[in-house]
């Protein structure tokens, strides 16, 4: 038993196609909304999010119109691609089509595509953000994996009491039961639950020289494993 899923979204955004183009197709521009850090080069997309480190193939490549990448299909059948379209408009916008599909194995899939789900529409969102209040720019990304909660609707209300002093007037552009995306005038912070339990911080920093390690102590104070 497993799951086969495709998913669309479409959206028209105030860039241009090259910056569009820039966001969904190059190491730095994916760097810039996605999660972790990556790299397209020969064919490839490489992403190194913590242990997770997969590599796909390019399969399509037109730029600066169509791209699509895509996992090796494994022995169980599982598998993800993401293919963009862009278009450009006469009055100066793009429109940007994603499709996302794939196969999940096993009984519990669903857990998993729950999990998927949740976590996929941040992520889309985060490219919306991008390219409304960022376009061009090149962020760096800092990811933490905090601690391991046991009690997720505390951890979000000790994560909703702590952001309003650490970020003064962000902007929430997304949240749902498992993330929660905020904009700044410098950078967009986003917090999710790990699929095996951690509260992760995966942030897009364009301006200022906060670190990864200040985040660590910050998440970690949160959620109450040191004083």
């Amino acid at each position: 038993m497993g799951h086969a899923f495709e998913g669309t979204e479409e959206i028209e955004v105030p860039a241009s196609v090259e910056d569009v183009w820039q966001a969904i197709a190059t190491g730095p521009g994916i760097d810039s909304w996605f999660m972790g850090r990556n790299e397209v080069a020969n064919g490839q997309v490489k992403l190194a999010f913590g242990e997770y480190q997969p590599t796909h193939e390019i399969t399509a490549w037109d730029p600066p119109h169509h791209f699509k990448q895509e996992s090796d299909k494994e022995a169980d059948g599982r598998f993800i691609a993401y293919e963009f379209m862009v278009e450009g408009r006469d009055h100066g916008s793009t429109v940007l089509r994603m499709v996302t599909s794939g196969f999940l194995p096993g009984e519990d899939w669903a857990d998993e595509f729950e999990a998927m789900t949740l976590g996929g529409a941040l992520f889309w969102r985060t490219l919306v953000e991008y390219l409304n209040f960022f376009p061009g720019r090149t962020a760096r990304p800092l990811t933490v994996f905090g601690p391991v909660v046991s009690d997720w609707d505390e951890a979000w209300k000790k994560i909703d009491e702590a952001i309003a002093e650490k970020l003064p007037g962000a902007v929430v552009f997304h949240r749902n039961d498992h993330t929660l995306g905020l904009r700044t005038e410098r950078g967009m912070y986003r917090f999710l639950r790990g699929f095996f339990g951690p509260m992760i911080a995966a942030h897009h920093v364009f301006d200022g020289d906060e670190s990864e390690q200040d985040w660590q102590r910050w998440l970690d104070i949160t959620l109450g494993e040191k004083k």
